[in-house]
């Protein structure tokens, strides 16, 4: 499936956040996706005492081809990809998702190799000189591999994602981030 020139194939279909799909977003995930700020900032002050970072998995593998694409990495290359939750106390609120191509994890940004449990967002916004390029949405329907595993077959409503680009001194890497359910009910 082709979506304004975006592959959508196998994955998510990640699309620029413009005036229709604006409409087509439901208001409680809107506020979400556009905001530019740190999401662990603003998730800690909604669970101050129980925030936590799940790492679910971290190793070195081909990004997926629309990662790739983002990144403007060639087929053959690999990329440091770390999954984890965002989690109030045991229960998951977004599925985060960070591909760092090998060139990024140079000097001083070795260190992003090494998050274990803490959170990127706060290393991401207090490293100087760093820049977020524009936000891009997914809508993951009911019936997508990634919509059943992430929401676990409950529900009907679609779930949404973000991803974006941090520069950091002319290194790039990606993040995505996908409102669980938990969250929207939570704090829609």
């Amino acid at each position: 499936m082709e979506y304004n020139g975006f592959n959508c194939r196998g994955g998510p279909c990640w699309r620029p956040l413009d005036v229709r799909l604006r409409r087509r977003v439901p208001a409680e995930h809107l506020h979400w996706l556009m905001d530019a700020a740190s999401l662990t900032h603003r998730l800690r002050q909604l669970c101050p005492r129980g925030f936590k970072v799940r790492l679910l998995a971290q190793g070195w593998q081909r990004p997926l081809r629309n990662e790739r694409c983002a990144l403007g990495l060639s087929d053959h290359e690999f990329a440091l990809v770390r999954e984890v939750h965002l989690a109030c106390g045991e229960t998951p609120w977004v599925f985060a998702r960070t591909v760092i191509p090998a060139g990024t994890l140079r000097g001083d940004l070795r260190r992003f190799a090494r998050l274990g449990d803490r959170p990127l967002g706060e290393l991401l916004f207090s490293t100087r000189g760093m820049r977020r390029g524009a936000i891009e949405v997914a809508e993951i329907r009911p019936g997508h591999a990634l919509h059943r595993e992430l929401a676990g077959g409950r529900g009907a409503a679609a779930i949404w994602g973000r991803r974006s680009i941090f520069t950091l001194g002319g290194h790039a890497l990606l993040v995505g981030e996908i409102f669980l359910p938990s969250l929207t009910r939570a704090h829609g």
